[in-house]
């Protein structure tokens, strides 16, 4: 299969190894509308690709994605009305992420932040640079992170440790997440590659079927309580797009990002 129709998301090949890299590196992979629509299909046409087995997700320049563009959100104050398209294409990323039978290995080679950061922890397995971090800041911008991390966090490192994060949105750095279970693996930067390629290589050369069948079974309880969740979540998080907290606070950051522009 070719991936011709997208222009938000890059593919590579190595092998049986399909790479799909977030390409918006000038805004550290922020997801803005397109990126976000093309995101809730790719991993229907990933799974249905022939020329691969295993997959890696990752980031273009210097980060893995910085989460939601904020002058999307901007959009979304202004016309309420299209975040029910937010909120479809939301679940259908979760979901076929999570339907896809291949392995998706996460390559998390800078900041994975709010959805940026749900999208690396719903990967099957986690590297990452140890000198960057990962958070959920939802609620620092006045949102309920409704889009999955509610869902995945608590599952890898417990609802006392997952709560703290969501609740603050503090940043938990890549070494401390290898330590307790929020990822797999937390690398030197310049060994990143080489750890991520000899994973995937390892699962390429082992038994597909197997193991395509092993991640089915694993992710069902896992599938149960996204579906269970999600969209209480998003129904929270549309009405956070809406509220008075949340336009102030994006309003203020657009406010900061312009001084600094104007600053440099």
């Amino acid at each position: 299969m070719q991936f011709q129709d997208y222009s938000a998301l890059r593919f590579d090949r190595r092998g049986r190894v399909l790479t799909i890299t977030m390409n918006r590196p000038e805004t550290l992979n922020a997801v803005d509308a397109t990126l976000h629509r093309e995101l809730s299909r790719v991993f229907v046409d990933a799974a249905l690709d022939a020329d691969s087995d295993v997959i890696v997700l990752t980031g273009a320049g210097r980060a893995f994605c910085a989460g939601g563009d904020v002058a999307w959100m901007q959009d979304a104050i202004d016309h309420p009305a299209s975040f029910e398209t937010t909120v479809s294409e939301a679940k259908a990323i979760i979901f076929t992420l999570l339907d896809c039978e291949k392995p998706i290995i996460a390559r998390i080679n800078g900041p994975a932040v709010g959805l940026g950061a749900t999208l690396g922890l719903f990967c099957d397995v986690i590297f990452a640079d140890e000198a960057t971090y990962i958070a959920d800041p939802h609620v620092s911008i006045g949102m309920v992170a409704g889009d999955g991390g509610a869902v995945i966090w608590p599952q890898l490192i417990g609802f006392a440790r997952a709560k703290e994060y969501l609740l603050t949105g503090d940043r938990i750095t890549a070494r401390r997440a290898a330590e307790i279970g929020l990822i797999n693996h937390a690398v030197p930067g310049d060994a990143l590659s080489a750890a991520v390629d000899a994973f995937a290589d390892r699962l390429a050369s082992g038994s597909t079927k197997a193991i395509r069948w092993t991640k089915v079974t694993a992710n069902i309880a896992l599938k149960q309580l996204a579906h269970g969740m999600m969209d209480t979540g998003l129904a929270y998080e549309a009405l956070t797009n809406i509220s008075e907290d949340h336009r102030k606070r994006v309003d203020a950051f657009l406010k900061r990002a312009a001084t600094g522009s104007k600053a440099r």
